[in-house]
């Protein structure tokens, strides 16, 4: 099996962990310095600060399992060279407040050391995201139009 291979199998374990709220055996899957960094606006979306360490990523993924119930993820694309994998998501996330399905597409491409990933960024569709989050349209706030 290729280093791409493995690393493909990597990512797919991780996300598999994450999306059963097995938060441990996925920060197991991950460095110890593991860096995390998302394109959000983090306004609204406050727990969303780039995040270093397996504690401070702990901390966001357990403030998104005590905000939302369900996760899931399909990954159509899921391309892998060398030491990294890129990845195109389609999510899913089921409210825990009204049962609501949040869904957004968001690459994540993810870098790997020694076999565990050192660094995630991801990259989300924000504007739907939020609108979602919000439950309202947010076009109206940036235009100042109604």
């Amino acid at each position: 099996m290729t280093v791409e291979q493995l690393n493909r199998q990597r990512v797919v374990h991780l996300l598999d962990a994450f999306a059963r709220g097995d938060i441990e055996t996925a920060l197991a899957c991950c460095t110890d310095d593991v860096y995390f960094l998302t394109h959000a606006p983090i306004d609204v979306l406050p727990h969303m600060v780039p995040r270093h360490g397996k504690q401070e990523l702990r901390e966001l993924w357990q403030t998104v399992w005590s905000r939302y119930s369900e996760v899931r993820y399909k990954t159509p694309h899921i391309v892998a060279e060398g030491e990294a994998v890129a990845t195109y998501m389609h999510a899913f996330f089921k409210k825990r407040s009204n049962d609501r399905i949040v869904q957004f597409d968001m690459a994540v491409f993810y870098t790997f050391r020694g076999g565990l990933v050192a660094e995630m960024r991801e990259i989300i569709d924000s504007y739907d995201l939020v609108q979602q989050v919000l439950e309202r349209e947010i076009g109206p706030l940036i235009t100042g139009v109604d």
